[in-house]
């Protein structure tokens, strides 16, 4: 690998279609911090890259290679791999043809192409293996490396804080090549009297299982796929008794397809279905409830008729808890048809209702603001004013849902720290009437497509799960296991089980080392205080100031006026018609670890200070 010279200049290309800009941020801003100079494309480049055959693209390309003198030029594509190889190789022909490559007296000495593994395979296919690619599962420190940083540039804080991360690799990796995982036998999780009955709930399995020492309760989501509506479900209902029988699943979450989300009940007859369980009937729903049994079920709720749906699943399913994306799952992003307003109004009635029902409730929602490019502080404050308008109308157990690995860059002190800040806060919350209970999952696109990497992955992350409270072995309380398949194909119930099993060797053994003192107990790492105090107090004293300057703020009105202002950033929300501007213009990149809003020479910004700026546009 060709290693670079101090004077190297990085050029970052994207096309204007592609919003999945994170990858591209984050290798920017690693690149400032190892010393280098680095530009991404501006827009004339990006949409000249898109048709680079054009009259005059290729001058306004060159001229923007030239004016900055860039050596080395990277190319980013997370869409279609048939377009990502055609948009890639048109690039590099035309930069051959014109002689910019160092071979041939051009400047640039290095080119490299970052995409989905599929996009990679077809970019090797047609160029060979000389062009250097990144499938997005490498790590920021294996990515400097991989593009020939000298590792006397990397930043300390990198290879200091990967430190933890290394540990966990090495530890997983050794499980999984010991295959001990495989002889994990089921907890008993079914003692108490309404176990698996028509009466049976989430908070009585956690109560038997707490009083018994053998939490974590264990949360899986499934759904084949089959074209054939009517197959799918009997499938499903196959997979349930297969689930139900191996006795290491508790909560059987029901993947259930845009249309059972959108039209349920409707004539679908023409509409096209894509993935997911075409659950169509209430009947339906009861058939599938009774092949789980004893495990809990619950679903998606729906993205429209929300408290119609909420009521059907608990008359079918007896649901073992609703979820509620707030401000998601709408205009936004496309899944539903409400308005954000409309769509938090018909979140807080369907909240009235799981309220009558005393039914926990798990808002579905600080991850959704990190795939669109938000901040760590978001992500915290986020999930409290969920939580808190949760409370505000009539929630008395909330399931709290964190996505790790989100972006999957995270380092796993800033995740441990992030996760604590989140739970503290929604914790000051807790009184005679409101309970909460941790889940934790893998982040959605953390697993890599070898599927033995994947394996370590999931080992990893439960290790990182085991850290957020290392002294409460009933911490956490459920964990949502995201199978090891999830980046190849849909997991079947076999995948699943075995998931379970790594999930479960993982935490025995990694807690087994921790009270031998063979790992570091991460409740007194430094490191992570130092950040858990940082999030915390920022968090708190941007909640003070939403508290204290926006009227009603729990309420469907003021978590909209929260989104609208740009208090809740999301520089990669697709929003062509520009309706929440002041939520896309902020600029967020990879900063020790975690993610920050920054200014436009890439220094982060205070939260605080951010919102009180906010607050005066709005006097």
């Amino acid at each position: 690998m060709m290693e670079l010279g101090n004077n190297d200049v990085f050029g970052l290309l994207k096309t204007s279609i592609d919003v999945h800009t994170l990858g591209l941020s984050t290798v920017y801003h690693l690149l400032l911090d190892c010393g280098y100079r680095c530009y991404i494309s501006p827009e004339n480049v990006s949409t000249a890259v898109e048709d680079i055959k054009k009259l005059n693209n290729f001058g306004v390309l060159k001229q923007w290679i030239d004016q900055n003198h860039i050596s080395v030029l990277g190319f980013s594509y997370r869409l279609d791999p048939q377009e990502a190889r055609d948009y890639f190789c048109k690039l590099y022909y035309a930069l051959q043809s014109n002689n910019m490559f160092a071979e041939s007296g051009g400047s640039i000495k290095l080119i490299y192409f970052a995409g989905l593994p599929d996009s990679c395979d077809l970019v090797h296919r047609e160029l060979g293996k000389r062009i250097l690619v990144f499938k997005g599962d490498e790590s920021p420190q294996e990515t400097l490396l991989k593009l020939g940083v000298p590792e006397r540039k990397l930043p300390q804080d990198l290879l200091l804080s990967s430190q933890y991360d290394r540990m966990r690799a090495d530890f997983a990796k050794k499980l999984i090549e010991s295959e001990s995982y495989q002889k994990t036998s089921p907890r008993n999780h079914l003692g108490y009297s309404e176990a698996g009955s028509n009466k049976d709930s989430v908070i009585d399995r956690l109560n038997f299982c707490k009083a018994n020492h053998t939490l974590p309760l264990i949360r899986a989501h499934a759904g084949p796929y089959n074209p054939n509506r009517v197959e799918a479900v009997k499938e499903f209902i196959d997979w349930a008794k297969a689930l139900s029988s191996a006795r290491y699943l508790d909560i059987l979450s029901i993947g259930t397809s845009q249309l059972t989300q959108s039209r349920f009940g409707d004539n679908w007859d023409g509409l096209p279905n894509g993935g997911g369980v075409p659950v169509n009937s209430e009947l339906e729903y009861r058939m599938i409830s009774d092949a789980a049994k004893p495990m809990l079920v619950r679903t998606y709720a729906g993205s429209n008729n929300l408290p119609w749906l909420a009521d059907i699943h608990e008359r079918t399913l007896n649901i073992c808890w609703h979820a509620l994306s707030f401000w998601w799952f709408c205009e936004i992003d496309g899944r539903g048809p409400n308005t954000v307003l409309d769509n938090l109004k018909e979140m807080i009635e369907t909240i009235r209702f799981i309220s009558s029902t005393g039914k926990p409730l798990e808002p579905n929602v600080p991850h959704h603001f990190a795939f669109r490019g938000g901040d760590d502080v978001t992500f915290i404050i986020s999930g409290y004013l969920a939580a808190k308008t949760a409370k505000k109308y009539g929630i008395r157990h909330l399931i709290l849902q964190n996505m790790l690995n989100t972006p999957k860059y995270t380092l796993g002190i800033q995740d441990i720290a992030k996760c604590r800040a989140l739970l503290f806060l929604v914790r000051t919350l807790e009184d005679d009437n409101f309970s909460v209970h941790l889940q934790l999952r893998a982040g959605l696109d953390y697993f890599a497509p070898d599927l033995d990497k994947a394996k370590v992955q999931l080992a990893e992350v439960t290790a990182l799960m085991d850290d957020i409270e290392p002294n409460n072995d009933n911490s956490p309380e459920i964990i949502h296991v995201v199978s090891y398949s999830e980046a190849v194909r849909l997991a079947t119930p076999d995948i699943i089980n075995e998931s379970i099993k790594i999930t479960l060797s993982a935490l025995e053994e990694y807690r087994a080392l921790r009270k031998k003192g063979k790992i570091e107990n991460m409740e007194y790492s430094r490191d992570v205080n130092s950040r858990f105090e940082g999030l915390k107090s920022e968090a708190m004293e941007s909640i003070r100031l939403l508290e204290k300057h926006i009227p009603n703020l729990y309420t469907a009105e003021g978590l909209f006026k929260v989104f609208e202002e740009g208090f809740l950033p999301v520089p990669y929300l697709m929003d062509p018609m520009r309706k929440y501007s002041k939520a896309t213009k902020w600029q967020t990149a990879l900063k020790d670890g975690g993610i920050k809003v920054v200014d436009d020479e890439g220094k982060p910004i205070y939260t605080p200070s951010r919102y009180l700026s906010i607050i005066n546009d709005m006097c």
